[in-house]
């Protein structure tokens, strides 16, 4: 489903990051997962990730939600069911950072056993607009480099409460880990767009992300 001018066709993402304790994990997993049947989502998965390249936000899980719409984002968030189950688990989570964006594509659900690259960056402050929107547009181009990306979703973070200061949120879809493999092995033009941006960017994280097969 591509994007348009029509809001509820819009997509919201949501990415939740946690620091999960080494036990009683997989009521956790099974209770986030079961979250889609709530039929708010476009996709939801939640599983732990494949790599973390962060020294200070050493997280270990990831819950990847799309939305087709604000509002079923919101809603989401306030259901009883997921109340219930995020109040159950709180205890086993030590830390947790959330980045909610509008993306400029991406709204259909990503396939089972796709790989995906997740990037946050945190901006300088008293950045102007226009230099927020030259950093989507350099950071956007990673696309035109690399032949086997599916998706790219791009945007400003709307949600800040849980954020730690990240302001930017990328995805880069890939139809699997090999790919994503090969696409770390040029670093070379990922290193490009993040130079040509750096003036503006304060601090990144990038994490590996492996959808769960069906």
């Amino acid at each position: 489903m591509p994007h348009a001018s029509i809001f509820c066709r819009l997509t919201s993402q949501s990415m939740y990051t946690f620091i999960i304790s080494s036990s009683a994990v997989t009521p956790m997993v099974s209770g986030l997962n079961g979250l889609a049947s709530l039929n708010l989502t476009i996709h939801l998965s939640f599983r732990q990730l494949l790599h973390s390249r962060s020294l200070w936000l050493t997280f270990t899980h990831m819950l990847h939600s799309r939305y087709r719409a604000k509002e079923d984002l919101r809603e989401c968030a306030v259901h009883p069911e997921h109340v219930r189950v995020v109040n159950e688990n709180k205890l086993i989570i030590d830390d947790v950072m959330a980045v909610d964006w509008m993306s400029n594509g991406a709204s259909v659900s990503p396939k089972p056993g796709s790989a995906m690259k997740v990037t946050f960056l945190k901006l300088k402050g008293n950045l102007v607009e226009n230099e927020k929107a030259r950093v989507l547009e350099v950071i956007g181009r990673i696309k035109d480099q690399f032949q086997a990306i599916e998706q790219l979703s791009l945007g400003e973070n709307f949600s800040h409460e849980w954020a730690k200061g990240f302001t930017i949120a990328s995805i880069v879809v890939l139809p699997g880990q090999a790919d994503l493999e090969a696409l770390d092995s040029n670093l070379e033009g990922v290193n490009s767009q993040e130079e040509k941006a750096g003036d503006s960017i304060e601090s990144v994280v990038v994490v590996d992300y492996l959808i769960p097969p069906p």
